[in-house]
C-alpha cells in the first residue's frame, strides 16, 4: 500500500480505527478474507475493562472493520476496539513504519515501543485533528494472527496508559 494510499484511507475515515486498521493491514499484510467471525468480543469481558480502564463498559458488539473480526464498545468516556485478524507479509516492518511517517507528517505524535513480538503505540493529534482522539493500541503477533487493544479517549488526559493497554491485549491473546 503507498503512502496516498495509507493518507487517504485516514481522510476517508477520519478516525484512529481507520488509521489504526491501515497501519494493521499494511505491517501484517492483511486481506479481507483472512478475518474471522465474532470472536472478537469473546476475548476480554467487560468487568475487565472496566477494571482496567476505569468506567462502565457499554455496546461491547462485533463490528465490520476491513480485514478484521472486531469487537467496539465504550468504557466510560473511552471508545475500545479489540481486532483479530491473520498475519500475511511485511516481517520487516516496512509498510508499519510508512503507515508511521504518514501519521508523523500530519503533526500526531507517535511513540512506539516494541518488545519481543509486542507492540504498543500512542497517538496524540495536533489541535486540528483533536476530534479524532487520543490513542493507545497494543498488539501481539501469536500463532499467524495479530490481536491488537484499542483505546481512544476524548482528551490527553483521559488517555490509557500503555502499561494499561498492554496487560488486556496480554490477557486477550491468551484466550485465543
Amino acid at each position: 500500500m503507498s503512502a496516498a494510499g495509507l493518507l487517504s484511507g485516514v481522510h476517508r475515515w477520519g478516525s484512529w480505527a481507520g488509521l489504526a486498521t491501515i497501519v494493521l493491514v499494511a505491517a501484517a499484510g492483511l486481506s479481507p478474507a483472512d478475518a474471522g467471525q465474532g470472536g472478537a468480543c469473546r476475548l476480554l469481558q467487560p468487568t475487565e475493562l472496566e477494571s482496567a480502564l476505569g468506567g462502565k463498559a457499554a455496546g461491547l458488539a462485533p463490528a465490520s472493520l476491513g480485514p478484521a473480526d472486531a469487537c467496539t464498545g465504550h468504557v466510560g468516556t473511552r471508545t475500545v476496539l479489540i481486532r483479530v485478524a491473520e498475519r500475511r507479509g511485511d516481517p520487516g516492518g516496512a509498510m508499519e513504519r510508512q503507515g508511521i511517517e504518514v501519521a508523523r507528517k500530519q503533526g500526531i505524535q507517535v511513540d512506539v515501543k516494541r518488545e519481543g513480538d509486542l507492540t504498543c503505540s500512542t497517538m496524540v493529534p495536533p489541535a486540528p485533528l483533536a476530534r479524532m482522539g487520543f490513542n493507545t493500541t497494543c498488539s501481539i503477533f501469536r500463532g499467524g494472527r495479530v490481536v491488537a487493544v484499542e483505546v481512544t479517549a476524548p482528551s490527553q488526559k483521559e488517555m490509557a496508559p500503555m502499561d494499561v493497554v498492554r496487560t488486556l491485549v496480554e490477557k486477550a491473546v491468551a484466550r485465543l
